[in-house]
């Protein structure tokens, strides 16, 4: 008896099962120094990496994004206006320390709602913040409620504000990825990116910056940051953001970043610098531009499903010539896919909401949806209609309605009883065709027995008078016998 070695078939085995998993694609992570962070493609708002991105965290002056759309949604709604004068209060300077970044706006300082949003977002002004909570809300701490509830609306897990300004705070935190969801809403304001894509901006108040025009710190898009290092920060693309530091938070940034057609976020949390490193460098700008490198090298649009592609035929009953349904998407379905995803990787996923289609047919419509994924991943759902109309032929149609009523119960029934009568009413008529036939025949042999009868007669009468002759009609005597058995 052979002896089965056992290593071999558990190889074998293994080898088996791992052809047939579902394969996988894999990236490379992109080298990073921060805490926490996430790469958000633009136009779907699909992650495409995470990295201790639900973690909750400080998150410094991130938070005024949240502040300064607040003030955004209340623009839009009519409730402000960018003209209003504004006078800041005695708690306008809540919760600053000495070396809180603040564009000099002391209690009693009358600065419009433009300035402030410009102070807000490009000079990180703490105390621009309290001025638009307590004008927006009438107390700083009603503001912050409706920031809580703003953030819980977009559908932030992870967030809880303490300030309107994200000064060093207990129970005041966020996450990466909230911040993403955050910053997009914002995004959505043509406004919102005018200001954060501004690199220097001179406010109409005088008291602000001591008259100097106030500088974008965000060295992505601004030469003369205050982090700038000489510009070595710039990135191609770029376009509005935030910046943020505490401590507490490390150094932070939001910013988004555009290349053929790719449009990505970036959010970089608990990075290092200067001040919490004692270093030169500011890693929050580079991990920034290490996601949008590994986001444009790594990633590119492809056209998955197109509008042109016959996805499904179906037949179509009672249908006037062409008889077959030819189903295409609605419309295109491109996305962003890692590179090293292969075409025949794709998958489609076609729903058909009935196989039993009847003409007419009107072209567009819907009768059916696919949805395509690769690696797990769902890319998009469309419609599938009928590309062409498809006309109903008539007699096809009364053919149909024709079976229909026949197969009903009570025809069924009536037509049975026409048939009884119409089986009765035939064999009464042969009956009588019969009978009639019967007595036609009689007639015609009484008929012919008449005729022979009456010939038999005539030939026995001819017989009798050629046998006597003197019986012959003589009229002259006749007639003179007559008159003598008159006078008689």
């Amino acid at each position: 008896m052979k002896k089965i070695r056992i290593f071999p078939l558990v190889l074998i085995l293994c080898l088996a099962m791992s052809a047939a998993a579902p394969v996988a694609w894999a990236l490379d992570d992109p080298s990073l120094n921060g805490k926490a962070a996430v790469l958000v493609d633009l136009d779907s708002g699909r992650v495409l990496y995470g990295y201790n991105e639900n973690e909750e965290r400080a998150i410094a002056s991130l938070t005024k994004v949240m502040t300064v759309l607040l003030a955004l949604e209340a623009l839009d709604s009519g409730r402000i206006a960018l003209e209003d004068m504004v006078t800041a209060q005695d708690d306008c300077q809540e919760g600053m320390e000495d070396d809180s970044s603040t564009s000099g706006i002391v209690p009693g300082t009358v600065i419009s709602v433009k300035d402030l949003l410009y102070c807000a977002m490009l000079q990180s002004a703490n105390e621009a913040c309290n001025i638009l909570g307590r004008y927006l809300a009438g107390s700083i701490a009603g503001f912050v409620e409706q920031m809580n509830q703003r953030a819980a609306e977009l559908g932030c897990q992870h967030t809880r504000f303490a300030n309107t300004n994200g000064l060093p705070a207990e129970g005041h935190y966020s996450s990466a990825y909230d911040q993403a969801l955050i910053f997009m809403e914002a995004m959505r304001h043509p406004m919102f990116m005018d200001i954060s894509n501004t690199a220097s901006y001179q406010a109409d108040c005088a008291a602000v910056n001591g008259g100097e025009p106030i500088g974008n710190s965000n060295a992505l898009i601004n030469i003369t940051s205050i982090y700038s290092n000489g510009g070595r920060y710039l990135y191609d693309g770029a376009s509005g953001g935030k910046t943020g530091y505490t401590r507490a938070a490390g150094y932070c940034l939001i910013s988004t970043a555009q290349r053929g057609g790719v449009r990505l976020l970036a959010v970089a949390l608990g990075c290092d610098g200067a001040l919490n490193a004692q270093i030169e460098d500011y890693y929050n700008f580079i991990d920034s531009r290490a996601l949008y490198d590994w986001g444009f090298d790594n990633f590119s649009y492809r056209t998955l499903l197109s509008a042109n592609e016959v996805v499904e035929r179906l037949e179509v009953a009672l249908a006037d010539g062409e008889s077959v349904a030819m189903l295409r998407p609605a419309e295109d379905i491109r996305a962003l896919l890692p590179n090293d995803i292969p075409d025949e990787a794709v998958r489609r996923d076609v729903v058909v909401y009935s196989t039993e289609l009847t003409a007419p047919l009107a072209a567009g419509t819907v009768l059916g949806e696919v949805r395509v994924s690769a690696d797990g991943v769902v890319y998009g759902t469309t419609k599938l209609i009928n590309s062409s109309a498809i006309e109903l032929s008539r007699n096809a149609y009364l053919m149909q309605r024709l079976g229909e009523i026949l197969s009903k119960g009570w025809v069924i029934a009536l037509i049975a009883v026409l048939l009884v009568f119409s089986l009765i009413y035939l064999i009464l008529v042969m009956r009588y065709r019969r009978l009639r036939r019967r007595h036609l025949r009689e007639r015609k042999r009484a008929e012919r027995l008449r005729r022979e009868q009456e010939q038999a007669r005539a030939k026995q009468r001819v017989s009798y008078d050629l046998a006597r002759p003197d019986d012959r009609f003589d009229f002259a005597a006749d007639m003179s016998e007559f008159f003598d058995d008159e006078e008689k």
